[in-house]
């Protein structure tokens, strides 16, 4: 058995949660079958049975498109170059729409299966077209149709599969959920506190923490507009870069600004920290916060349970199954569009929610420790990356080429 992997994102060029999820998934499933991985960038890796190749662009081919259509143009040129490689695996696996038509090409010219793994769903992405313009069209037409032709679609939540039947023409029996998963020999609590000097965090004062990307669907604005509800003597300590336009960009620096007049003890990491830093934070953290009014999983969430730390979290998506509310964490519902995604309709009081359950675990000590204990269980026991992999060669034995 070998299987090519299709991938936008792969170390050491990652920025979200597909990124970190290829690069597990490809390492544990080549304990079990040969791997391939073709991916954006440069990178050239060769060992045991994992083979990883990067593909480049010619930026300036593209200097004169629309500036919001050169990042999606340029997905399209590479994907074309994964093909110009012969293709010989018997299973092709594409990770975000970016891959897609690779994978297309590929079961059309090679005759390969194609697989997908659905990390989140343009339909539910609209504030996409405030980065993409009309590239959000053409990343919404290649998914529907690498979706619509995929032999297996895997969701990685029940969440996340029920969205897929009801926006797409997908047979229910070509629809499998497999769970994201985490290394908790790799995120566990740890006692060092370097980043703290490094970046002004307060180590006499307990601190509510978040990590992710500016962008809308993370919510971290409305975490920053909570702050103002938070009780006295909470730190926040918001590790959020890479803004997905300069728009929003603007938006959140005007937010922080405004809150860090009002208020001591509030830090911004404008960076995408290395994984020892963001494990230290994690483990230190007297609460983490995932606001994110889109989740199809929210792997920031297992990795903040696996280093022991509490959850507060929106009720949204691929969250509720992995945030046990009162088990693991608190989960905070507000009133989205018909679909449950979108921004609240009433964001003053999510806001005020949020910062209800922040002061809720703030104030109490054995509460905390209780549901992070939990959390650390559940991560161990529920989302290990050797069953998650064992799952996917079982999907791929289901629908290889004879």
């Amino acid at each position: 058995m070998k299987a090519l992997l299709l991938t936008n994102e792969y170390p050491p060029h990652i920025y979200g949660g597909a990124g970190v999820h290829v690069d597990y998934l490809s390492r544990e499933l080549a304990k079990l079958v040969d791997v391939e991985v073709r991916c954006f960038g440069d990178q050239q890796r060769e060992q045991a049975r994992l083979l990883v190749r990067g593909y480049g662009v010619d930026e300036q081919r593209f200097a004169a498109a629309p500036k919001e259509l050169r990042s999606p143009l340029q997905a399209l040129a590479r994907c074309v170059g994964f093909n110009a490689d012969a293709i010989d695996a018997d299973v092709v696996h594409c990770h975000t729409w970016y891959s897609h038509l690779g994978g297309i090409v590929a079961k059309l010219v090679y005759g390969a299966p194609l697989v997908l793994t659905t990390h989140s769903l343009e339909p539910q992405r609209a504030w996409k077209r405030e980065q993409l313009g009309r590239g959000y069209d053409l990343s919404s037409w290649v998914e529907r149709t690498a979706l619509e032709m995929a032999d297996c679609v895997i969701a990685v939540s029940a969440g996340m599969q029920r969205d897929i039947l009801r926006q797409f023409a997908v047979d229910p029996a070509r629809v499998k959920v497999i769970y994201n998963g985490i290394d908790t020999d790799e995120y566990r609590p740890v006692a060092t506190r370097d980043a703290f000097a490094r970046y002004g965090i307060d180590p006499s004062i307990p601190y509510v923490l978040f990590v992710g990307r500016v962008t809308r669907q993370k919510g971290i604005l409305h975490l920053v507009r909570a702050i103002e509800h938070l009780s006295p003597g909470i730190q926040v300590v918001l590790c959020a870069g890479a803004p997905d336009t300069e728009e929003i960009d603007r938006e959140m620096t005007a937010a922080v600004r405004r809150v860090q007049e009002q208020r001591a003890h509030v830090v911004w990491i404008r960076e995408m920290v290395d994984k020892p830093t963001v494990i230290e934070l994690y483990s230190h953290a007297a609460a983490f916060c995932c606001p994110s009014i889109y989740e199809p999983f929210g792997l920031i969430n297992l990795e903040a349970m696996a280093c022991e730390t509490a959850v507060v979290a929106s009720a949204v998506g691929g969250i509720t199954e992995v945030v046990r509310h009162e088990e693991t964490g608190l989960l905070v519902d507000f009133a989205a569009d018909a679909n449950g995604y979108g921004e609240p309709r009433e964001p003053q009081k999510f806001a005020r929610d949020l910062a209800a359950a922040i002061n809720r675990l703030l104030a109490d000590e054995p509460l905390r420790r209780r549901l992070a204990a939990a959390g650390r269980a559940r991560a161990v026991a529920r989302f290990s990356w050797a069953v998650i992999a064992r799952e996917t060669v079982a999907t791929y034995e289901s629908v290889k080429r004879g």
